[in-house]
């Protein structure tokens, strides 16, 4: 099937986007409208998106929502590790849908993590915090101080392949945890040239799900990795 990109005005027109996002779309609406302001200024999206942020960015991210809350279900702590936030894609979208999560915003880019302290102001998410560092040096420091809890879910969205992103990823996770990557139409074939790469960080069931978007939109693509 094939689907046109809808603009930002089609979105708004259509409602599309509150029917989607619910309570998180007044949030959503001003981190929207800061984008379309300040992201291209500021190397967070480009030229070619700055019309078609509702799509491309805000809601594109919230498909990777009902993916969070299955891996989370019946759990204690719902802990969430976006792992290269950058313009906040999909971790400070999907902050604002669920709300009774904890999401760790891991950035390496002090300008960007500026930019998501803003949004996070302005968007008034009291469950996120920003950690400017990398995630191999979480990881390090996970292995040398135990009261450094590892992670119900990690996400990320256009990181690295898969054959890096395992190896910056699922050590975050605690044993049944889940990555959750959204990622583009060659997902599949990521998988299969990071086989080794996932195995050997403790990746178990490595497979591709197409996620819904909003009526008539093209659905994305999310990896699901099991951690061991």
């Amino acid at each position: 099937m094939e689907y046109e990109v809808k603009t930002d005005s089609e979105i708004e027109e259509s409602g599309i986007a509150q029917q989607v996002l619910g309570d998180a779309f007044a949030p959503c609406q001003m981190f929207h409208v800061k984008l379309s302001e300040e992201g291209e200024p500021r190397g967070l999206i480009g030229p070619r998106d700055v019309d078609i942020i509702w799509e491309r960015h805000i809601l594109n991210s919230a498909a990777i929502v009902p993916f969070i809350t299955q891996a989370t279900a019946g759990q204690r702590y719902k802990t969430i590790a976006d792992v290269g936030s950058g313009g906040g894609f999909p971790g400070l979208v999907a902050a604002a849908c669920l709300p009774d999560h904890e999401f760790t915003l891991i950035e390496p880019m002090e300008r960007r993590c500026e930019w998501l302290n803003e949004c996070v102001a302005l968007m008034g998410l009291h469950n996120v915090h920003v950690l400017r560092s990398r995630s191999e040096d979480i990881i390090v420091q996970m292995k040398k101080d135990r009261t450094i809890h590892p992670f119900a879910v990690v996400t990320c969205r256009a990181v690295a392949p898969m054959r890096k992103l395992s190896a910056w990823t699922l050590p975050l996770l605690k044993p049944q945890g889940q990555l959750i990557a959204l990622k583009g139409r060659s997902a599949q074939e990521e998988i299969e040239k990071g086989a080794a790469s996932i195995a050997k960080a403790h990746g178990l069931h490595p497979h591709v799900v197409e996620a819904t978007v909003a009526p008539g939109l093209e659905p994305t693509h999310v990896v699901i990795v099991d951690k061991r």
